[in-house]
């Protein structure tokens, strides 16, 4: 099998969970593909394939065929460059070749091309490479928006549908309401009671607003299953048919007295059921608000130099190595290196922390961070969707569109429930009109279409994709990103966390504190040494070690040779000599004595600091140490996980007295130290075997294989890009705080999903026998089913105004 790809798709046309349910079984039915999602709230699906037995061409035609439509993003470019009609066949051709671009069409006499595609797959800057490697250039149509705003769209149309029927249904209702002795007193004008007139009013609402429901019916049937909307088509036409029928008996027979009609139960469940999927669109469209908002951080141009002129151009013609401007007060447009000027940076939209950050020629810069104090010239090194806010906001869409393992009851529920509804309501007619009501087809019928109406599985279908939307939503805003909804699920079965000390519960940013020299050597000898064999190192205790001696005035000196040794140290050679560096197994290893200094090494342990023994050759030349100070935030936010009744361990590759130092100064519960960075993954599987539920927190890349084996793995979102990767979470704050926001965002997103999924199955199983008992009219049905998806979508919006212990 060739490597795996995955594509998301937007679907118009679902109208329920069974909906979703048809979709999913029917692309996971194509030959290749791995693994298909679909989620009903965010109408999105995402497919794993294998592009060597399929494409995406092959998933758009089975959804067309099964009588839905995948939507794409429209855009509109000007051309330049273009002579002759040929050259708009070359253009049109390019651009209908690459993935992700559905259609193409270029008009030659506009000088422009109308693009039909998918943003998931092909961006508006890789269209317009394309073009440029042909000669020609693309510019985004100055006249539009970047993109049309479909939801807009949807709620203008069906506020438009709901006002055409109410107009028409409220005479019908009038007449309805008059039946009852209590409002007898209320004068309805006779035509109103005409069969005739009634059916004039009726027969719009039940075809041209009603027509959405039959088409989707039939497009449902035609492929073997229902949807809601077969119940609705069903129920509203057994009741305008019956209707038509005893008008003409009512003719008939001579026109005496006024005929019992179901016409005004027709119209009044649709124009209801209308009204609520007009509240639905417009808070379905608010859990996606997240979203929106930080695409809304994004800047909107850039201003770069090209050809030595600066020049001010849109976002999308950004690209890698450009050199950018940003004056104070400005959003930094693309990530970036600072390659001139100084700034305190705003990157509270990223990462959460309040307080601006210094940054300096040579730092790197993150796109939607706002420049406050100085000029910064930048060099682009992410732009697009390689960009940190643009990955953020993938995480995001991901998250909403994946599912959660309890929402997969919901569907297996929600795709037998139609056909279930049928059989009852078929049962409930035949019981009323055999024993009931013997012989009464009026009678059977109103409880028999109440049940067709009340059952629809909209709520249920609704109940978990909304609130995980909302949640992750909510999450991202605090600085919490969800890779998924099963981690979203599956945070709050934690009951241990397991953090990584440096950089997770320390600041990462440790100083030189001593250099201790033995008999025969000087400390600045002693520090040259170590600093000029440190020089070649990343680690964050090289990296202090060779800051203090620069700050000590130290010349650092180039090695000949220089080697890392995970969990032990680092050896090199510095004039010819070798110089070791690193924990008592090294020296151990080198046959170095370091019982001379053992009392030293404790006292420097036992205050907190890290020290490290020093070999010349194979003699032992000192002591040096470093201290890595502990976050402000880590002891309340250790305190708050014990509060939330997890147990928390700290795991490091440093010694045991430092560890226990650190350990006791934030309150940790147990602390398991010297392991080497291969061991760090077996302790969290030994953690396990405990039958403990594990969270892993780190931030470099000797944490990657721990935080991968861990039931869930968090990443410190200041840390290495290979560790975020590895992660189920990511922490875009450097602050512990953040895993007891994740924990409680899970919980309280748990608790919000089973009080959706209580209220939508309690509504059914309840609602269905008061239908077929007949205590409930068809409209009441309509106007009952209505308001289970809409209280289940705004019970989930709830999550967005979520307040944290913590005071987020």
């Amino acid at each position: 099998m060739g490597a795996q790809k995955e594509v998301n798709l937007q679907i118009q046309g679902m109208t329920c969970a069974a909906c979703a349910n048809r979709i999913e079984k029917g692309l996971n039915k194509i030959d290749g593909v791995e693994n298909a999602n679909v989620n009903f709230a965010i109408e999105k699906t995402k497919v794993v394939y294998d592009p060597d037995k399929t494409n995406v061409q092959d998933f758009e035609d089975k959804i067309e065929k099964l009588g839905y439509h995948v939507a794409h993003d429209k855009q509109t470019f000007d051309i330049s460059g273009m002579t002759c009609a040929a050259c708009a066949n070359k253009i049109e051709k390019r651009l209908n070749k690459m993935e992700g671009v559905s259609n193409a069409s270029v008009n030659f006499a506009l000088e422009n091309v109308a693009v039909d595609y998918d943003q998931g797959q092909v961006t508006v800057n890789d269209m317009m490479e394309a073009v440029k490697k042909l000669g020609y250039s693309l510019k985004v149509q100055a006249s539009k928006e970047e993109t049309a705003n479909n939801k807009e769209e949807e709620i203008r149309h069906q506020t438009g549908k709901f006002i055409f029927s109410a107009i028409l249904t409220l005479p019908l209702l009038w007449t309805m309401v008059t039946h009852f002795e209590f409002t007898s007193f209320i004068y309805s004008p006779d035509m109103l009671m005409n069969p005739w007139v009634q059916l004039a009013l009726a027969a719009p609402v039940q075809f041209i607003v009603g027509a959405q429901f039959y088409k989707s019916a039939y497009k449902a049937l035609k492929n073997g299953s229902a949807n809601m909307d077969v119940l609705v088509a069903l129920g509203t036409s057994v009741a305008f048919i019956y209707s038509i029928f005893l008008g003409i008996e009512w003719q008939i027979q001579g026109q005496v007295g006024m005929p019992e009609l179901y016409f005004e139960a027709a119209a009044v469940i649709i124009t209801l059921i209308l009204l609520g999927k007009l509240f639905e669109v417009r808070a379905k469209g608010r859990t996606g608000q997240a979203i929106q908002k930080l695409l809304g951080m994004q800047a909107k141009t850039a201003r770069v130099i090209r050809n030595g002129e600066e020049q001010e151009i849109a976002i999308e013609e950004v690209i890698v190595g450009d050199t950018v401007m940003v004056r104070p007060g400005e959003k930094i447009p693309v990530d970036g290196q600072i390659v001139k000027g100084e700034s305190a940076v705003d990157e509270s939209m990223i990462t959460g922390e309040s307080i601006p950050v210094d940054k300096k020629t040579g730092d790197a810069a993150i796109g939607s961070t706002i420049s406050k104090n100085g000029l910064l010239t930048i060099e682009a090194t992410k732009v697009g969707k390689d960009t940190a806010l643009s990955q953020i906001v993938k995480v995001v869409e991901e998250a909403q569109g994946s599912k959660a393992d309890i929402q997969r009851v919901a569907d297996r529920v929600s795709g037998v429930f139609v056909p279930i509804v049928v059989g009852i309501a078929l049962v409930t007619g035949l019981v009323w009109y055999f024993f009931v009501a013997p012989g009464d087809l009026r009678s059977a019928l109103v409880p028999a279409i109440t049940v067709l109406v009340i059952a629809c599985p909209c709520a249920l279908g609704l109940a978990t994709p909304t609130s995980v939307m909302a949640g992750s939503g909510r999450a991202a805003e605090l600085g919490v990103l969800f890779k998924g909804g099963e981690h979203l699920e599956n945070t709050r079965n934690l009951n241990t966390i397991v953090l990584d000390k440096t950089g997770t519960v320390t600041k990462g940013e440790p100083e030189l504190t001593d250099v201790l020299p033995e008999k025969g050597f000087s400390e600045e000898e002693v520090l040259a040494l170590v600093a000029s064999a440190e020089n070649n190192s990343e680690h964050p205790l090289a990296e202090a070690i060779v800051k203090g001696a620069k700050a000590k005035g130290v010349q650092i000196r180039e090695t000949d040779s220089f080697e890392a040794i995970p969990g032990y140290g680092i050896q090199a050679s510095v004039d010819g000599k070798m110089i070791f560096v690193g924990t008592r197994k090294l020296m151990k290893r080198e046959n170095i004595d370091v019982s001379s200094v053992e009392d030293n090494m404790a006292k420097l342990e036992s205050d907190g600091k890290t020290a490290m023994l020093i070999g010349l050759e194979n003699q032992l030349a000192g002591v040096i140490a470093v201290a890595d100070t502990v976050k402000e935030t880590s002891k309340a936010a250790i305190q708050r996980m014990h509060e939330q009744g997890l147990e928390v361990i700290m795991l490091t590759g440093d010694n045991q007295r430092t560890a226990n130092a650190i350990g006791k100064q934030v309150g940790i519960d147990r602390v398991i130290a010297e392991v080497v960075p291969e061991q760090k993954a077996d302790e969290i599987k030994n953690l396990q075997l405990e039958g403990k539920k594990v969270a892993m927190v780190g931030d470099g890349v000797n944490d990657a294989p721990a935080l991968a084996i861990a039931d869930i793995g968090m990443a410190i979102g200041t840390g290495t890009d290979v560790a975020i990767e590895a992660a189920d979470i990511t922490l875009m704050r450097g602050d512990l705080n953040s895993v007891a926001d994740s924990v409680e965002i899970s919980a309280k997103t748990m608790r919000n999903i089973k009080q959706n999924l209580f209220f939508a199955f309690f509504y059914n199983s309840a609602s269905v026998p008061v239908a077929a008992i007949g205590l409930l009219a068809p409209w009441v049905a309509g106007a009952a089913m209505a308001f289970s998806s809409v209280s289940v979508v705004l019970n989930a919006l709830r999550l967005q105004r979520l307040k944290l212990k913590g005071g987020q």
